[in-house]
């Protein structure tokens, strides 16, 4: 097992205009970057350049899915992707309801798990994650448990928690080998909370916090019918409050209204500002948002139309925050949308449209002491819906091709030339 070292600035006692050393190589270039505390917070501020200097970009190493051949290479819809230290890739099928292993080099290995509900089953798994000392950690809501799997052959384990709802989160481990499970406080009959339950590397119950949240509230459009029914959707390219669990077990936040982010430590918070403009929206794109929602309201009120705030021209400075196995920082950003032509569209089906828009998948990269590296570009199949793996160099990803083909594939980071 690796050991994994988390670099943090010293607290300073005063404003810094500095440049940033690395030993990534005498290649790297000297971002321009300010710190300064505030009280327990460091505040690390670029205001220009980068330690790359350059952008960089994704490159396939290792592909695993086909489209037709051996049963164990054919994927009905990947949910959730682990990575062991040693290269091992788990992944989950959500139509399989089963968990398939593969090697290194990408050559399968077994199967863990199946549908149903005895001991190693499964009802709904929908997140799985790779505990340090290599064995597999499942979220099973349905449940209301965490399969625990290794670390030798046969042997597993179950883990009962309450509050298991189904939702779209990672299942978070952090370095120190505790699982931080998303869930609900069924209790509340007046609403739903969510909150994370943090279990240690046995399973004990170590602790139950309130979800990570802002007072900012998210405009939304909400369709209302006779009889109570109701409809709410988010407005378009509004800022959203992020969160994901960093491997040092402390919260990474961020509220997109600025590119503001901050990492919670042991002695305050590390807050990392980067100078950016935002992304304008194009009336095109922010029109065609509009009907989007006006489509999806209509299949359950038909004859609804806008009466919500104005979509914003410009948008959020980022869409998610993931943190790297080593504890790297990925910003994913908003980028320019462009339109492209819909090969699936419907005449026939008003909420089919023959042209939809796309954007470019970014990430803004830092290093856990807030050091800025630079930009990394993801290819066009690349897709962020299966959360990555970021792991220093390496990322693993789930990729869909255009006949709708799932596969993972292990990216190396490539600095220079596209």
């Amino acid at each position: 097992m690796r050991t994994r070292a988390f670099r943090l600035l010293s607290a300073a006692t005063c404003t810094l205009l500095i440049a940033c050393e690395t030993d990534a190589g005498s290649s790297d270039a000297t971002p321009n970057t300010v710190i300064e505390t505030i009280g327990d917070t460091t505040v690390v501020r670029t205001l220009s350049g980068s330690v790359w200097d350059m952008e960089a970009t994704l490159v396939p190493e290792i592909t695993i899915g086909r489209l037709d051949g051996p049963e164990e290479y054919l994927f009905g819809s990947i949910r959730s992707i682990a990575v062991d230290d040693d290269g091992t890739v788990h992944v989950l099928d959500l139509q399989a309801q089963h968990v398939r292993v593969f090697d290194s080099l990408g050559v399968y290995v077994e199967t863990l798990g199946r549908r149903g509900e005895g001991p190693g089953e499964f009802t709904e798994a929908e997140a799985i994650a790779a505990l340090p000392d290599g064995r597999l950690a499942v979220r099973d809501p349905e449940n209301q448990r965490v399969t625990v799997f290794g670390p030798g052959q046969g042997e597993i384990a179950e883990w009962r928690y309450a509050g298991g709802i189904s939702t779209f989160s990672p299942l978070y481990v952090d370095a120190h080998g505790r699982i931080h499970l998303v869930a609900g406080d069924l209790s509340r009959v007046d609403e739903l909370v969510m909150e994370i339950i943090l279990l240690g590397p046995d399973g004990t119950h170590l602790d139950t916090v309130p979800e990570p949240s802002s007072d900012y509230e998210a405009p939304y459009v909400r369709a209302e019918a006779p009889g109570g029914m109701s409809v709410t959707y988010g407005v378009p390219f509004s800022p959203r409050f992020h969160w994901t669990v960093h491997p040092s077990g402390h919260f990474l936040t961020g509220l997109s209204t600025a590119y503001r982010i901050e990492l919670a430590r042991d002695d305050g918070v590390l807050r990392i500002e980067r100078n950016q403009d935002p992304v304008a929206a194009s009336d095109a794109e922010r029109a065609y948002q509009r009907d989007l929602t006006v489509a999806g309201i209509r299949r359950s009120l038909p004859g609804w139309d806008w009466d919500g705030p104005a979509i914003p021209s410009r948008k959020p400075f980022f869409r998610a925050l993931r943190a790297d196995r080593d504890g790297r920082i990925w910003v994913r950003l908003s980028t320019e949308g462009r339109p492209v032509d819909n090969p699936d569209h419907d005449p026939d089906d008003p909420a089919s449209f023959a042209v939809t828009w796309e954007e470019d998948t970014r990430y803004d990269v830092f290093e856990p002491d807030g050091t800025y590296l630079g930009v990394v570009i993801a290819p066009d199949e690349f897709t962020s819906f299966s959360v990555p793996v970021f792991d220093s160099d390496r990322v693993w990803a789930v990729t869909e091709d255009e006949q709708g083909v799932q596969r993972v594939v292990r990216y190396r980071i490539q600095r220079g030339a596209r």
